[in-house]
């Protein structure tokens, strides 16, 4: 450790228990409802467009997460997390000028959108933009006081491609 601030990140980045994204997502029922007797015609709900775009995008699905997650900005304008999700599975395909769009509109939406700066910082690395890559590197430092995995991982890949790995 270089510092007491790398310290005390690894420790807050080590103590955090990190829930899978499908799980914040989709959510969880533990309604246990045998007792009622509509629970055999009761159905359960549509996964939102939002949900099936963070299913296919954990599945790798890219053309399928890009059209839900498009749908579901259509739906919700103001969701950073599906404009940061869209921008992903755009980075994903190929589609760089897509994903820094997708990227920037999360971050106007939520300046401190720690997923958002992680990923436009990938980005940029994989453009070969170390510069600006270290500059959502440094926003991620200001929003992480205690360090966060995102700042971690982005801090590891500039780290890389800095080859000071």
């Amino acid at each position: 450790m270089n510092s007491v601030r790398d310290m005390v990140r690894a420790l807050a980045v080590a103590s955090i228990a990190l829930t899978p994204v499908s799980a914040l997502a989709m959510g969880s029922s533990s309604s246990d409802d045998s007792s009622s007797s509509s629970s055999s015609t009761a159905r359960k709900a549509e996964p939102t467009n939002f949900q099936k775009g963070v299913a296919a995008v954990e599945a790798q699905k890219w053309e399928m997460a890009k059209q839900y997650m498009a749908a579901a900005i259509d739906e919700d304008s103001s969701n950073a997390d599906a404009f940061n999700y869209l921008g992903y599975a755009r980075r994903k395909s190929g589609d760089y000028d897509g994903a820094l769009k997708a990227y920037s509109v999360a971050l106007d939406l939520d300046p401190k959108h720690k997923g958002a700066h992680e990923y436009i910082g990938q980005a940029y690395l994989e453009m070969g933009n170390i510069g600006m890559a270290e500059k959502h590197l440094d926003s991620l430092d200001s929003i992480c006081t205690f360090g966060c995995a995102e700042y971690s991982s982005l801090k590891k890949a500039v780290a890389k491609a800095k080859g000071t790995s």
